[in-house]
């Protein structure tokens, strides 16, 4: 069973991605992300502002 909705799912990989080729930040303008947990949890965080499911 899937922890995360489709939609969810998709922002955290595009956020992943995002982090993985050192373009990733935190906030509007913020700091380098540094970690991949902080990379998941801003993808999910995406993903609620857009209405999506999550765990929590």
């Amino acid at each position: 069973m899937t922890k995360y909705s489709k939609t969810a799912q998709k922002e955290v990989k595009k956020e992943m991605h995002e982090y993985k080729e050192g373009k990733a930040h935190s906030g509007k303008g913020g700091a380098k992300v540094k970690s991949k947990k902080q990379a998941i949890a801003i993808g999910l965080s995406k993903a609620k502002q857009k209405g999506a499911k999550s765990s929590r």
